[in-house]
This record gives C-alpha cells, sequence and structure tokens, in this order.
C-alpha cells in the first residue's frame, strides 16, 4: 500500500509528522509537502516556473521525504506521478493547524491537496483540528491520539467516488471533553464569518489593509461546524467538481 502525504502548513510542522508517523502502520508512507507555510492558497497551481523538490531529513524512520517550493496542489500532483513508485493508493493531507470546515474549506490548501488527488481517481483524507500549540518535544492534542488510526482505517475501508475526499476534524478541547465522533457530517452553509480588515495610510492614495479573520460558532444540526462546536470529531465528505 503506497501512502502519499502532504500539508499546507510546511513540512516542518508537527501535525505532518504525527500524519506519517500514524500512516506507516498502513503501508509505505511517502511525503511530498511545501518547504513553507502555504495555509489558505487553496487549489493554486505552479504553471510556467520549474517546481523544486529537495530530499528532506524527515524525523521518522523510513519516511521517504522530499520538500516542495510548490503549493499542495503540486505537491500531491508530482509526488504521484514522480516520487510514489508504481500506483498511490491514498493520499492524507494534514494534519492541518486550524479547522478545515463550512466556508473554510474552499481556501483550504490542505483540503485543495486531498481534492487533488481525487480528481485523479485516488482515494483521499484531510485531517484538521482546532488550533494548537505544540510542546517542545511534539505533538499534544490527546483528540488526535485516541482516534487518528481508528479514523484512517475506517476511511480507508470506505472507497469514495471520483472527485471526493473524506474530511476529519478533531476538536481541540480536552479527551476527557470530546465527545466521540459525529459521521456523515455535511458541510455547514451557516454564516461562519465575521472578518473586519484593519487599515493603514501609507502616503496618499495608498492604504494597507490587513484582514482580521473572525468567526461565528452557530451552526445547523449535523453540520461540521455543529460537530466541533459540540465538541465531536467531525467526519463528512466534500464533493469537488462534477
Amino acid at each position: 500500500m503506497n501512502i502519499l502525504i502532504t500539508n499546507d502548513d510546511g513540512i516542518d510542522s508537527p501535525g505532518i509528522v504525527k500524519l506519517a508517523k500514524t500512516a506507516k502502520e498502513f503501508g509505505e508512507v511517502y511525503v511530498v509537502a511545501p518547504d513553507r507555510q502555504r495555509s489558505c492558497i487553496s487549489h493554486s497551481f505552479t504553471y510556467g516556473t520549474p517546481i523544486r523538490l529537495t530530499r528532506y531529513d524527515f524525523p521518522v524512520k523510513g519516511i521517504h521525504a522530499f520538500s516542495c517550493n510548490g503549493t499542495p496542489a503540486d505537491a500531491v500532483r508530482i509526488g504521484m506521478i514522480k516520487i510514489v513508485p508504481d500506483k498511490t493508493d491514498f493520499v492524507f493531507a494534514g494534519i492541518n493547524n486550524g479547522y478545515n470546515i463550512a466556508k473554510d474549506i474552499q481556501y483550504s490548501g490542505t483540503v485543495a491537496a486531498a481534492m487533488e488527488a481525487a480528481s485523479d481517481g485516488v482515494q483521499a483524507i484531510a485531517f484538521s483540528q482546532g488550533f494548537f500549540d505544540y510542546e517542545e518535544d511534539g505533538y499534544m492534542n490527546e483528540n488526535v491520539d485516541k482516534y487518528l488510526s481508528i479514523l484512517i482505517k475506517e476511511c480507508m475501508n470506505k472507497p469514495l467516488g471520483k472527485n471526493q475526499i473524506w474530511n476529519i476534524n478533531f476538536p481541540a478541547c480536552d479527551l476527557k471533553d470530546c465527545k466521540g465522533i459525529m459521521r456523515d457530517c455535511k458541510v455547514s452553509t451557516d454564516n461562519f464569518y465575521d472578518d473586519g480588515y484593519s487599515e493603514e495610510v501609507i502616503e496618499e492614495g495608498v492604504i494597507d489593509y490587513r484582514l482580521i479573520p473572525r468567526r461565528i460558532f452557530e451552526a445547523q444540526k449535523g453540520t461540521d461546524l455543529a460537530a466541533i462546536i459540540e465538541n465531536y470529531i467531525s467526519v463528512g465528505i466534500v464533493n469537488n467538481i462534477g
């Protein structure tokens, strides 16, 4: 079983290390991931300039790893074509630091990486969690520790159609407060944003605006957003084009 892993937080993110370490239970693992932070880049693709891959000293033994100067979608495509030998059986994207739920899905490089695989008929799972500060010695989300391997196995045994991915989000609550897994979550279409912009006048006719992201945590039952609000792990299918 060949598993390709990427993310949008960068190859040095603790989340991708945790995901790769767990994925080793299920097959041969290859990592191709951006060499720097690439969040909110969506399904952007590099065209007309070279994509450079550099062999990376990954902190998990037995992982074939490369950093990539492109986007998460670049990493998946070039990984499947040039790095993974023979057939890529699964693509895992994440573990993203920050939820990919509701309208945020459309901006996510993590979700887009999984979508890139799904568009070629490769089974894919996107993993995300609430924002976490990492301990110096590594990973600290106990909900991920308890449920990640279980959910990987579950989703791998439930193949999806082309242009469909599994999207999994882990709440940032303590393990004792996590209520378990909420499956079949629909993508919330509730009003999730209350964004604003700061304003700085640089000179006459030149103004800098900086996004101040704010989220509204209110949602209809049965959605990914509602699951997270209620301290469940949300598991659902997201459809791409077609």
